[in-house]
Formats: C-alpha cells, structure tokens, sequence
C-alpha cells in the first residue's frame, strides 16, 4: 500500500499502514465516496498536519476532535480554517486567549494556522475525515486507532514535547503520554459552550514557550500573519 507521508512520519508510522483496521478504514471512505458523499478535506489535505510538521521538527502537539464539517473550511490542521472562510467559534476564542496571553498579539482577518504547523506545532485531530454537514460522522472507523499510534510514537520517541490538551476528549488521551518525559497543558474546550469555564486565562500559549525555552527550544511565534 503506497502511502504519500512526509518521509520523517513515514518511518514511524508506516507498518500502521499495513493494519487490518487501516485496509478497512481505507475501504470505508472508497463506499463513502462512491455513495457520493463529499468527504472534507480533500484527499491531498488528509494528512496535512504531518507534512506541513514533520516528526523531526515537533516540539507542540493541540489536539483536536475531528475535521470542519462545512464546505472549504476544513484543510488537515486541528483548529484551522482555510483562507478566505470566517474563523469559527473555538478559533475565535483562541484568538481571544491568545490577546490576553501574549503580549502584542492581534487577532489576524484569517484562521489558516499553518504558521504554527510550520514551527513544529503538530495540529492532530484525533479523527482525520467527516462526511460533509455531518460532525463526527467518521469516529470509531478506525482513524483514532492511528491517531493514539501517532501520540503513542511521539510520547516513546521523542523527548520534551509540550501536549496541548482542550476539553475531556483531548484529556482522555494523556494516558498515552509519558509525563516523566514530556509537559501535558490541560484546560477547558475553546468551544462557546466551555471557554468560560476554565479555558480563559488559561495561558496555554505563554505557558508553552516557558517550557520551550527552559528545554533550550526555539519559542513559538504565535503571531499569525
């Protein structure tokens, strides 16, 4: 099975490819396209998080739930949207946090964060496709078998990683992770219906660059452009 993945992932990741549940996950989404259901995102953009954070390069991982449902906005990345498309209500208040946390930020007229992604932030949904206006139409088909595989690798391979962890569906997954080894930021969901509830005045985003630079790491620019 011929998998397109940034080379320093498919090291880590290919025998996972070779899965029982993966050839059936794959067959899935061929019955789901070929029932003439739209499927975000695109093929190309499935998985874009790891190319555009290559295994090498990681230093945060923000987890997520699954893709956007709506047309154009979802592109492979955990919180972000397209340009051109309105941020939505959990980005929104992202951005807010983000005001408060870091000093100078301003909330950009896009919610593409593919500038993260491109300073080792890994944006990981736990599920990687939706069938279009449909939310979590693709969980517990296989894709978060492969997703607890990827944060599995990370935690047993690397070293320092900041997790990023939003709401009880990101927190269930810190079991996975070495707290000896790596740095867990939990707090409330971003989502409308919890960020008054512990995700304001969170300051995850500072908190990561203290991290980052008492391990000798590069902060991120959290500025979007």
């Amino acid at each position: 099975m011929s998998i397109d993945l940034e080379p320093s992932w498919l090291k880590v990741l290919e025998t996972e490819f070779e899965q029982d549940y993966m050839l059936k996950l794959k067959k899935y989404l061929k019955e789901e396209k070929d029932a003439g259901h739209t499927i975000y995102p695109k093929g190309k953009d499935i998985f874009n998080a790891f190319w555009k954070t290559p295994f090498t390069d990681l230093k945060v991982v923000i987890l997520g739930q699954d893709p956007y449902h709506g047309a154009n906005q979802a592109h492979g990345l955990s919180f972000s949207v397209q340009k051109g498309i309105a941020p939505p209500p959990s980005l929104q208040n992202i951005y807010k946090e983000l005001q408060t946390d870091i000093p100078g930020f301003k909330i950009p007229n896009h919610g593409d964060l593919t500038e993260w992604a491109e300073q080792g932030v890994l944006l990981l949904n736990a599920t990687l496709t939706v069938r279009a206006s449909t939310a979590g139409s693709h969980q517990k088909f296989g894709w978060e078998n492969f997703t607890d595989k990827v944060i599995s690798e990370i935690s047993k391979d690397k070293e320092g990683i900041v997790f990023i962890l939003w709401g009880k569906f990101a927190q269930a997954k810190a079991g996975l992770i070495d707290d000896k080894k790596h740095f867990i930021i939990k707090s409330a969901h971003p989502s409308p219906f919890s960020a008054y509830n512990g995700f304001f005045g969170s300051h995850p985003f500072s908190k990561t660059n203290e991290i980052l630079r008492k391990e000798g790491k590069k902060p991120i620019n959290w500025q979007i452009h």
